[in-house]
Order: C-alpha cells, then structure tokens, then sequence
C-alpha cells in the first residue's frame, strides 16, 4: 500500500486562476532531465473525494474539484505554500474504498 498526498482546490482555481500547467510542465522536464519517474498526477473531479471518509473534505472544497496528487510529501508541501488556498492532506490506497487512487470521475469526450 502506498501513500499519497495532495492538494484539492476548485477546477477553476486550480486550472484557470493559477498557472499550474506552467508548474507541472517544469516539473515534468525537470524530472525527464534527472531521468526521474514522474510521481505527481493532475485529477480532475477524483474519485477518492466520494468515499466516506473524505466527506467532509470534499465540503469543504468548492464543485466541481481538482487534485494534484503525488507520492512525494516535499512536492505537495511545496505546492501548498505556493498556492496558498488550497487543501491538503494524505491517503493510503489501494484499498476497498480507494482501489484507484488517480480515479477521476469525469468522463472522456
């Protein structure tokens, strides 16, 4: 079992009022340059906000929701002082209730 850190926000925080694409994308060549496995994921609507657990999380973060969510602690900490308003906390998975921890609820068009 592994466990996974992230940082929840509003969609439209996360992906439009913020550059975040900017991050992830330097992020991404930092790693391809330091022949790094990528260990961050951008999620929109993730499924881990519907279990019973998370409830009152998922209250708390404005719909539709985004995480980034990755296996690095360091990363995500970083994230949070550099964005400020978002919310952060850790689950393990898989498990009976997270089977995915990358699951998203939208559907691809």
């Amino acid at each position: 079992m592994q466990t996974y850190y992230y940082i929840l926000a509003s969609q439209h925080f996360l992906m439009e009022e913020e550059p975040i694409d900017e991050v992830l994308k330097e992020r991404t060549r930092n790693y391809h340059e330091q022949e790094k496995e990528i260990d961050f994921w951008l999620v929109k609507q993730p499924a881990f906000l519907e279990t019973p657990k998370m409830a009152d999380i998922k209250k708390k973060c404005p719909q539709p929701a985004a995480a980034i969510i990755s296996t690095n602690a360091q990363f995500i900490t970083w994230l949070k002082l550099r964005l400020e308003y978002v919310i952060t906390g850790q689950f393990s998975a898989p498990t009976d209730t997270i089977p995915n921890p990358l699951a998203s609820l939208t559907t691809a068009s």
